[in-house]
């Protein structure tokens, strides 16, 4: 399906009702886990997004604290205290509209929850929230579906008391389960005293994760992606990106095969205790509980039969934040649009001048569908929206400096967190927005080594119609309304650039940048403009 600027950007520049009028929100959202407690700061803008400007955590371990009968001690719930209230402070003094404090398993599990919720109430008057098993699968879920691209997977977040794991097709929600075992749990019951790379004790843990996940019918051999979600992911997917020397920065959307998940496994258990701890990748509070996580993933894998593990940021917090976010405000996210609303999002960050970015890919299409009807150009639906993209965005770096716009550009979209995109086709999209010639497009894809030969080509002649295109709007006025190419006769052709006013800078700009069209066509073009 081609990118439909047109209808994306009226509809996207148009006030909703529901929305219309907010400015900024500020969400505080502690996320009380088994093994962290965190402070997440979350910034809402219609313009720009959801973005987080402040992240905090400590290593609270409550799930130690729990007894044999599953209460928590007074010392656990000591510790919770103490961490809600540095963590309402910090967040006091960022002003937030909305504070949520939410629990997983270490309290939802203990026996004396009311009266931890009473303390916690009485001392700060703060009321904490009980994550159900199901709605904390269900967030993780639905950080997924509004944050990348994969319609069909099975995702995976595991804590330190539990691991919740969600079905879904077509985006949609099919299945979901919570298992009473997570990091902290499964290091305390299979090694407890043992090291981190003792054989009997990761066998039996083997065994037992293969009995737990193959209870579940539903998960056996769907073939569809393993998507993690959570800190031990995350540190997996950095890890194995420190071992290959990664070349782009950000782990969301990072893709891992099997093989790969063997490869970090394997690591981690033939280093020492010290050497994980100055393992590049690896959090220091990790060091203890990270293999049994590389477990669940690797056993997983296999029960799903996965065509991938891929790493997504946004997990249970950003989920909790979206949804909360999405009944106020119905379209704030929308799942079936991830990549298109990221990109708007980015070009509002950077001051993009969004009229003239709209023109642009129109003409750029327009410019593009001729081509591809005299056979110069041959793309599949994916590599023209792509491109429509690559138009939309084109030289948002300039916002930093105009000298070295080219440059700001690559890295900016490159090395971004952008929803929806994997990394090959988030470098694609940059090489191609940050187009100024063949000797910069190679010194680009050093830096990765991703393309070959003919794949460089390509987006060479992508990138050149999209700086061609940009010359006919370098006032930012939108002279030029459509375009049109005429073959003259066999190494000849003409641009008949129709416009309104008068394109005085879009003249010479045109004449000086049309070699891109010629190499493109194989013969000179005359470019002739005409009254519209």
């Amino acid at each position: 399906m081609i990118f439909p600027a047109k209808k994306f950007f009226n509809r996207m520049l148009a006030p909703s009702k529901q929305s219309e009028g907010v400015i900024m929100k500020r969400i505080g959202l502690i996320d009380i886990g088994s093994n962290t407690i965190r402070l997440v700061v979350f910034e809402y803008d219609k313009e720009t997004g959801l973005s987080e400007i402040q992240n905090i955590k400590t290593p609270a371990r409550l799930s130690q604290y729990l007894e044999d009968d599953l209460t928590m001690n007074q010392e656990g719930i000591d510790v919770l205290i103490d961490s809600l209230e540095s963590f309402k402070k910090v967040a006091d003094a960022y002003k937030v509209d909305e504070l949520h404090p939410i629990a997983t398993a270490a309290i939802r599990q203990s026996k004396n929850r009311d009266d931890i919720l009473k303390q916690t109430k009485k001392k700060l008057g703060i009321k904490i929230s009980i994550v159900p098993e199901l709605d904390e699968a269900f967030y993780g879920f639905y950080a997924i579906i509004n944050s990348t691209d994969i319609e069909n997977g099975l995702s995976v977040d595991i804590g330190g008391g539990s691991t919740e794991v969600t079905l879904f097709k077509d985006k949609e929600l099919i299945h979901s389960h919570s298992f009473p075992f997570g990091v902290v749990t499964l290091t305390r019951k299979f090694f407890g005293d043992a090291a981190h790379d003792d054989k009997d004790a990761i066998k039996k843990m083997q065994k037992f994760l293969e009995k737990e996940f193959s209870s579940l019918s539903w998960i056996n051999n769907q073939e569809v992606a393993l998507v993690g979600v959570g800190g031990s992911a995350r540190n997996t997917a950095r890890i194995h990106q420190s071992e290959v020397s990664y070349p782009i920065g950000g782990v969301h959307c990072y893709s891992m095969t099997g093989k790969d998940l063997d490869q970090v496994f394997n690591l981690i258990k033939d280093s020492s205790r010290d050497e994980l701890t100055n393992l590049d990748g690896l959090s220091r509070d990790r060091v203890d509980i990270i293999l049994p996580a590389v477990a669940v993933f690797k056993a997983l894998f296999k029960q799903v039969e996965a065509t991938q593990f891929t790493f997504s940021r946004k997990g249970l917090r950003e989920g909790y934040v979206m949804h909360h976010l999405n009944e106020k405000y119905p379209d704030a996210f929308d799942r079936f649009n991830v990549q298109d609303r990221a990109l708007f999002q980015l070009s509002n960050a950077y001051k993009h001048e969004q009229s003239g970015a709209q023109q642009r890919v129109v003409l750029a299409r327009d410019l593009l569908e001729q081509l591809t009807a005299i056979d110069k150009i041959a793309l599949s639906d994916k590599e023209k929206r792509l491109f429509e993209q690559a138009a939309y965005v084109y030289y948002l770096g300039r916002f930093i400096d105009s000298d070295s716009g080219s440059q700001h550009t690559y890295y900016i979209i490159s090395n971004s967190m952008i929803d929806g995109f994997n990394h090959h086709d988030r470098v694609k999209l940059a090489m191609m927005a940050s187009f100024k010639n063949k000797t910069l497009l190679k010194f680009y894809n050093n830096e990765t080594g991703w393309l070959d030969s003919d794949e460089l080509s390509d987006l060479q002649s992508l990138g050149g119609i999209i700086k061609f295109i940009d010359a006919l709007n370098v006032s930012h006025t939108n002279p030029v309304k459509r375009v049109e190419l005429e073959k003259k006769d066999k190494d000849n052709y003409i641009l008949n650039a129709y416009h309104t006013g008068n394109p005085i800078a879009e003249e010479y700009q045109a004449n000086r940048q049309k070699k891109h069209l010629e190499k493109v066509l194989k013969s000179k073009v005359s470019i002739n403009f005409t009254k519209s």
